[in-house]
């Protein structure tokens, strides 16, 4: 239970530093003040201050380059990742709903052009010629 819990807790805090800066803030936001108002209404507000204080952060510091914004985005999911998985443990009534939340809130899965085929791999020797394509493969020796 605790490894279910704890892997929950690490991908709301990898949706939740994923929507700071994208539509999906707002719901995100609100379904985690929510959940915090639910077990703990005497930390609500505070944790509403800490989550908006934790988006600015973030948006503050990609002036600084992509270096700093993804050392940035580490903490704040290390950080979120913590606090939601005390809450967890506290009161795991709440992951039911967490489960929700995410799966409202999660980016789309990016869509690939092709899925992944198997890997080739070859070997010469000698004065032997390999050729490997993934696809349509057209030799013209002379």
């Amino acid at each position: 239970m605790e490894a279910e819990l704890a892997a929950l807790a690490a991908a709301a805090g990898t949706t939740l530093v994923t929507s700071l800066a994208t539509d999906t803030w707002n719901s995100m936001r609100e379904g985690m003040v929510l959940l915090w108002r639910r077990a703990r209404p005497d930390r609500a507000e505070d944790v509403d201050a800490e989550l908006e204080a934790s988006r600015e952060e973030l948006l503050a510091v990609r002036a600084s380059g992509p270096q700093a914004e993804a050392e940035t985005r580490g903490e704040i999911r290390a950080e979120w990742q913590g606090r939601v998985r005390r809450l967890l443990y506290a009161h795991p009534e709440l992951a039911e709903d967490l489960r929700t939340l995410l799966a409202e809130t999660a980016p789309p899965a990016p869509v690939s052009a092709a899925p992944p085929g198997p890997a080739q791999q070859a070997t010469a020797s000698g004065e032997a010629r390999i050729y490997q394509a993934g696809r349509d493969l057209h030799i013209d020796q002379r």
